[in-house]
């Protein structure tokens, strides 16, 4: 079975444009829906970020990523190992995915994009596995800022 290449999520946020792009760009805000404890830390172009994992199961995984572009209140992308879990694994060999978040105002609210691409560059051992976990995982996190703007909202 041939793995796409791509994944790709949306969801419609009844949220300010302002405040969506805060909890993608501001490390802290993203940390608290995403799972991944960015406290202290801040997502610059080019400099690659490390932080522990607070999503219950996965605490002895560290996120890595390497903050790819920030667009003012547009795109916001990153480079990362995809489903990079397994202990003692040295994932730092293969080619990450890229993943991509763009904004754009469709009302009656914000239209948030996720996409993940370059799974074909990913190690045919673990594609598969990796693309299905991911394609899990951003339907999640797809609710998880949904959620997170919503309570922001009634804070």
């Amino acid at each position: 079975m041939h793995v796409l290449d791509r994944i790709e999520r949306k969801v419609l946020l009844n949220a300010p444009r302002q405040q969506v792009w805060e909890a993608l760009t501001d490390a802290e805000q993203f940390g608290r829906w995403f799972g991944i404890a960015l406290e202290g830390k801040k997502f610059v172009a080019g400099a690659t970020i490390e932080a522990p994992i607070t999503y219950p199961g996965y605490e002895h995984v560290v996120w890595k990523a390497r903050i790819e572009r920030v667009l003012p209140q547009t795109h916001f992308s990153f480079w990362w190992h995809p489903y990079a879990v397994e202990k003692g694994v040295d994932y730092e060999k293969e080619t990450p995915t890229l993943v991509e978040f763009t904004i754009e105002d469709r009302a009656p609210g914000i239209l948030l994009r996720v996409v993940e691409s370059g799974f074909d560059a990913v190690p045919e051992a673990r594609r598969q596995k990796a693309f299905k976990m991911n394609s899990r995982g951003w339907d999640e996190q797809m609710s998880n800022i949904e959620t997170y703007l919503s309570q922001a909202r009634r804070a």
